[in-house]
């Protein structure tokens, strides 16, 4: 069996959103097992090995702002409404490259003009968002070798990827970075405007034992494929405060829209 490496997250806002919702957010009731493994990527991505995301552990938030209502602090998660100002399009790349072969053409495009007259005022649009205030998680994953392990390098190899491609090698290069605090990119919650920190395990994480749920079906992670994307949902259930996501062993969850077995490979 792979090393299981574990690694605790936490922030003031998360937004894990739901994909039924495609105009205005709502944020599903806690991290999910491909937001987790973005978190996991964050911190060391290789392409010689992937992340599979056996356990998601919901903690009791480690800080609280003083006005935060204490009614609110004990419950399991907590979602807050905001509006926010959004960009309706997007610029096509040919439309940067005449502006910088032509400066004078350029035009803003801005988000916070008034109205929906002109141009300028269809580009913003005002969404509602349900989103989640004052997460904490602990991750528990493992390092799978993909094809490209053990395969020769095309540029030569970092000093602490010397030796054969192993699970526990990775593992060991996972509990260093996360020890150091180091990353690939600023690890976030769903959303690339919620950032989140990330330390080792410690002895005052609070698990929320007492949170017992059925969730539905929640999305598992998105298989990326030349032929098409094929996102993959499972029967999400929190039991003792833990999301079980693993799919290995006679107990594993099973995934659906990926095939009938519920394998992830």
């Amino acid at each position: 069996m792979s090393p299981i490496v574990s690694v605790t997250v936490w922030g003031e806002y998360a937004l894990f959103t739901r994909p039924e919702l495609s105009v205005e957010r709502l944020s599903y009731a806690l991290m999910t097992p491909s937001a987790a493994r973005g978190v996991l990527d964050a911190i060391l991505f290789k392409p010689q090995m992937r992340w599979h995301v056996r356990r998601i552990a919901v903690l009791r938030p480690r800080t609280f702002s003083a006005s935060f209502p204490d009614a609110s602090a004990k419950q399991h998660y907590r979602l807050i409404g905001v509006r926010r100002n959004e960009i309706q399009g997007t610029i096509a790349p040919r439309t940067v490259a005449g502006w910088m072969a032509e400066p004078e053409s350029f035009k803003p495009y801005l988000v916070d003009s008034a109205g929906r007259e002109g141009a300028d005022g269809q580009n913003r649009t005002q969404r509602n968002t349900l989103m989640l205030h004052h997460v904490a998680y602990r991750i528990d994953a493992s390092p799978v070798l993909t094809a490209k392990a053990n395969v020769p390098r095309t540029r030569p190899a970092d000093e602490d990827e010397q030796g054969d491609d192993t699970p526990t090698k990775y593992a060991e290069m996972f509990k260093r970075r996360v020890r150091k605090g180091q990353c690939f990119h600023r690890p976030y919650l769903g959303c690339r405007e919620f950032a989140a920190q990330f330390a080792e395990p410690s002895d005052r994480d609070e698990v929320l034992t007492g949170w017992n749920e059925g969730l539905g079906l929640m999305l598992y992670d998105i298989r990326f494929d030349p032929n098409g994307n094929r996102p993959g949902f499972f029967d999400a259930k929190v039991t003792d405060g833990v999301l079980h996501c693993d799919t290995e062993g006679p107990n594993g969850v099973r995934v659906y829209g990926w095939d009938t077995e519920g394998s992830e490979a």
